[in-house]
């Protein structure tokens, strides 16, 4: 089940984003985020009418997570955003990721969003065919831009355009 974040789903969002801030090179964050910390990334998402979604197994367990963030401050940008998926770490392979984006996709259509915008941390091959199977196509690549465990480590860009005039 894929439906819109709520409140008693902020614990098992911030387990998750953790996981990968202690363990990979997938976010540039360093230190953990506290269950406020992203309570108070939710509500300025949600502030700016952009959606976050969650998945839930049959279990009613999260199991991933994504959502769409404002891409520049400047109101020229208004209608591009960043999108971002993370899955519990032992789900991978089971398509949440494709459900995800695909629903937040939807989404994002319905509001008049135009381009959307994924940054990889590389290598990454399993985001990398995420993002090009919604028809995303890497339009940059930083080298050596973020620095994470002792080790440079370069971002790519993806972009699609979903509202085409």
């Amino acid at each position: 089940m894929i439906r819109p974040v709520q409140q008693n789903d902020i614990d098992a969002i911030t387990h998750i984003y953790n996981h990968y801030i202690l363990n990979t090179y997938i976010t540039f964050e360093t230190e953990q985020l506290s269950v406020e910390d992203m309570r108070v990334r939710i509500v300025n998402i949600q502030a700016d009418n952009l959606p976050w979604l969650v998945a839930r197994n049959e279990n009613s367990t999260v199991v991933g997570y994504a959502y769409a963030n404002k891409w520049n401050g400047r109101c020229a940008y208004k209608h591009s955003v960043e999108v971002t998926v993370y899955l519990e770490q032992n789900i991978k392979s089971e398509g949440w990721g494709t459900k995800l984006y695909t629903q937040l996709i939807s989404k994002l259509k319905n509001k008049g969003i135009h381009s959307l915008i994924g940054g990889i941390a590389l290598p990454n091959p399993a985001s990398i065919a995420l993002h090009e199977k919604f028809g995303m196509k890497q339009v940059a690549h930083f080298e050596e831009i973020g620095f994470k465990f002792d080790k440079w480590v370069d971002v790519g860009y993806w972009q699609c355009l979903i509202n085409k005039t």
